[in-house]
């Protein structure tokens, strides 16, 4: 049995957000996608994640998303990849 999460909802934010004016970052962010574990780990090493049109190795330990892939292509200049805070995401989901 694993200790990794088996899913993580991802937010793409806009890297020119510095002050979020108390909105948290899932309200700032342009899109978002709950990903699930699929079993493998990625190039990076780390675990592999996919749904909803995105692809990630995410490191749990750190809640770090490491590499990213939004509907097959890298993430456009101007944007992030964050993890949504626990239970504080655009409908969070966690497992």
């Amino acid at each position: 049995m694993t200790t990794e999460p088996q899913s993580f909802e991802i937010l793409l934010v806009p890297e020119h957000i510095q002050n979020l004016g108390g909105a948290s970052a899932a309200d700032r962010a342009l899109r978002s996608a709950v990903v699930e574990a699929t079993g493998e780990r990625g190039t990076s090493g780390y675990p592999h994640y996919r749904g909803q049109g995105v692809e990630a190795d995410i490191d749990p330990a750190t809640r770090t998303v490491e590499s990213l892939l939004v509907d097959g292509a890298e993430l456009d200049y101007g944007l992030t990849a964050m993890i949504a805070p626990e239970g504080g995401g655009r409908g969070a989901r966690r497992k």
